[in-house]
């Protein structure tokens, strides 16, 4: 089992140049511009193989981001939630979920958002959290640190599990041996809270909240909170504290820094 001081910070790669985040405010404006026109609207609801549910906006969301990357940089890779991935192997990849929370959407509840990562080999690298209908937008990024709407975010290291503001997006996310496990920490927290899909990463990011504990997450869920989190001054890995790269298994703990990340990690793993 991999130790804490085995994840890798997305702070230890190089600056993100400033053209792959013009290209990533970019993406957020055009997905954030046909999402509102859907909001609190009448919609279809489809349900995928998995039974989870998709929307017109979801999907004209991703192909618009798409349009955008294919015609800004042709050799990037992306990974999207509704459609097949396009040169995944790629050294830059975009990887976008244009509703995460649709749940939320559907019914009406600002919790959702657009996430939008840029991997380099791999890694996250860049990320955006854009909640579109309250107006904040959180992006992390290499070398720039974290901003909410270009104001500088930062997290709060509470140190003790004790003290902490804990989210995690539902109970169901946590399977088998996942929701014992899950339930040692939600128990030993100050305040467990559940319900706010990628927005309590966001409200982690800016000190709000000290832990997000969530299980079963595809690479669209977890890609962008990695450098929306790190790049603020927190940790986000898996439930050994292995870094998340392409390929992890699902489970993420994210916390405010690395005092109450080990010590969330440490209520983790008494089974």
């Amino acid at each position: 089992m991999s130790s804490p001081s085995a994840a890798v910070s997305t702070l230890t790669e190089p600056a993100v140049p400033e053209a792959f985040l013009a290209l990533a405010n970019r993406l957020a404006d055009t997905s954030g511009a046909l999402i509102r026109r859907h909001f609190r609207t009448p919609l279809d609801i489809d349900d995928k193989a998995d039974d989870s549910p998709v929307t017109a906006a979801d999907r004209g969301a991703e192909e618009a981001m798409r349009a955008v990357i294919a015609e800004t940089f042709p050799d990037h890779g992306i990974i999207g939630e509704e459609f097949e991935a396009v040169n995944p192997d790629a050294e830059h990849v975009w990887v976008l979920d244009p509703i995460d929370g649709t749940k939320a959407f559907i019914t009406g509840k600002p919790s959702f958002g657009t996430l939008i990562a840029l991997l380099k080999d791999g890694r996250p690298w860049l990320g955006v959290i854009d909640q579109p209908i309250i107006g904040e937008r959180w992006i992390g990024a290499a070398g720039h640190g974290t901003t909410l709407n270009g104001t500088p975010a930062a997290t709060r290291d509470i140190g003790r599990v004790d003290a902490a503001a804990l989210y995690a997006t539902a109970p169901e996310m946590f399977m088998g041996e996942d929701w014992p496990t899950f339930q040692r920490l939600y128990k030993r927290v100050k305040l467990p809270r559940y319900g706010a899909d990628c927005y309590a990463y966001g409200l982690l990011a800016s000190g709000f909240v000290d832990i997000v504990c969530e299980a079963d997450l595809k690479l669209h869920d977890w890609a962008a909170v990695v450098p929306v989190v790190e790049n603020a001054g927190g940790r986000v890995t898996d439930w050994t504290g292995a870094p998340l790269v392409k390929g992890a298994d699902g489970h993420v703990l994210a916390a405010g820094g690395p005092e109450v990340h080990t010590a969330a990690l440490r209520v983790l793993r008494e089974g």
